[in-house]
């Protein structure tokens, strides 16, 4: 069997243990008589002198790359030429010259040149000037493929210096497009009492929840949400708050402000309110009909962004008031939130209690029938609509009388 093989190869590749035939050339290389496995030896070695002069130039644009032999190599069918030789004559091997690793240089060489495109942007802020804003960049994407094609062409062609094929990716804003989107479209101010300490914590705290908050396009806006269950466990501080048709002490006091301010400032801003709820009685902060009280997680304020782009709240309590701004695209149009008081309702009779003097305990008030319209004027034109009608109750006075002698009891 063994003896079978052999004489099988020995008539298939006629002369491979002998010389090649006088008269042969490989590649320029005389080499007859030569063993065909040193042929192939020198034919490659021909080739490998022949690379080791050579150097493969790629311009990345501010950076240059070199490669040299044995960075990059070649394969042949120097063996398979060789092979078919049978008589004398010149022959020539193909070979195929590669960079090592090109998939990793390819990327290598883009990853350092490559930029992402970072469209303009504003970063909102909670304390401060409202935004920073960031020109972004245009992006610069590599032809990889064209890369890859180009380095295998110089490789096996007159290793021509390649160029890097860049394009630009262009930004579609501007940074002027940005900040028109982010400007000031509505802003109210309530003021209080600075003494009241428990009051002043209780409208800080609730301020401190919605400061920065940012309503996306389509969005709906939840005071109670935002500002959570007003209880002690939740910082919360007892205040006056109106229960009953009464001011009376209760956690809380004073968040209503916050609600009541917000409210007119998205009012003014052109949001569409939702959900709001007016105070059994009239408040001292804002005229009737731009109030809006909160209670429990029942009673809330809701309203949506109806634009195409979002808008940032910044709520802000300084020495004696808050102020709510609301930032986002302008559209435009002038806004006013009127208030017309059209009815009153007959005070109550005072309450009579005694004591040890006399004197006014509270002051009664009339009730009050009130409208709220929103006025806009758009391109010179000028309409109001009524959005609101609430009545608050009128209040009784308390006085203090001291009782008379004949009023006391004997024992």
């Amino acid at each position: 069997m063994v003896l079978t093989l052999a004489a099988s190869a020995l008539i298939f590749y006629p002369g491979f243990f002998f010389g090649l035939p006088k008269g042969t050339f490989l590649d320029g290389i005389d080499v007859s008589g030569m063993p065909r496995d040193k042929a192939v030896a020198a034919a490659r070695g021909k080739r490998e002198s022949e690379l080791k002069e050579k150097q493969l130039i790629v311009d990345g644009g501010q950076r240059r790359y070199v490669f040299r032999y044995p960075e990059f190599a070649a394969v042949d069918n120097a063996e398979e030429v060789v092979r078919g030789i049978k008589k004398r004559g010149e022959y020539f091997t193909e070979a195929n010259v590669y960079l090592n690793g090109l998939d990793e240089v390819v990327n290598a060489i883009c990853s350092a040149v490559e930029k992402p495109l970072t469209e303009p942007y504003a970063e909102f802020c909670g304390e401060g000037e409202p935004f920073a804003y960031f020109a972004g960049n245009d992006g610069i994407i590599c032809d990889r493929a064209a890369l890859a094609r180009d380095i295998k062409k110089s490789l096996n062609g007159g290793f021509e210096k390649v160029m890097l094929r860049t394009r630009t990716e262009r930004r579609e804003k501007t940074l002027d497009e940005v900040k028109k989107c982010t400007r000031l479209i509505g802003s109210f101010t309530t003021y209080f009492d600075e003494e009241n300490d428990a009051r002043v914590s209780n409208i800080r705290l609730a301020a401190s929840k919605i400061n920065g908050s940012v309503v996306g396009a389509s969005e709906t806006f939840s005071f109670n949400g935002a500002v959570g269950q007003r209880t002690r466990e939740n910082g919360y501080l007892p205040a006056k708050i109106i229960s009953g048709g009464r001011f009376v002490d209760g956690i809380g006091g004073g968040v209503c402000q916050v609600s009541t301010t917000l409210y007119n400032a998205a009012v003014l801003s052109g949001l569409q309110i939702q959900k709001f709820n007016p105070h059994s009685l009239a408040v001292s902060y804002v005229d009737p009909s731009r109030d809006a009280m909160v209670s429990g997680m029942y009673c809330d304020l809701t309203f949506k962004n109806t634009r195409l782009t979002p808008v940032y709240m910044r709520v802000n309590v300084f020495k004696g008031g808050i102020t709510c701004r609301i930032y986002g695209y302008d559209d435009g149009v002038k806004r006013s939130f009127v208030s017309r008081v059209v009815g009153t309702i007959e005070q109550p009779q005072d309450v009579i209690v005694f004591g040890e003097e006399e004197k006014v305990l509270s002051h009664g008030r009339e009730g009050t029938i009130s409208e709220g319209y929103l006025v806009e004027e758009r391109d010179g034109i000028i309409t109001e609509k009524l959005v609101r009608t609430d009545r608050y109750s009128p209040v009784a006075g308390i006085i203090q009388r001291v009782k008379s002698d004949d009023m006391r009891e004997t024992g």
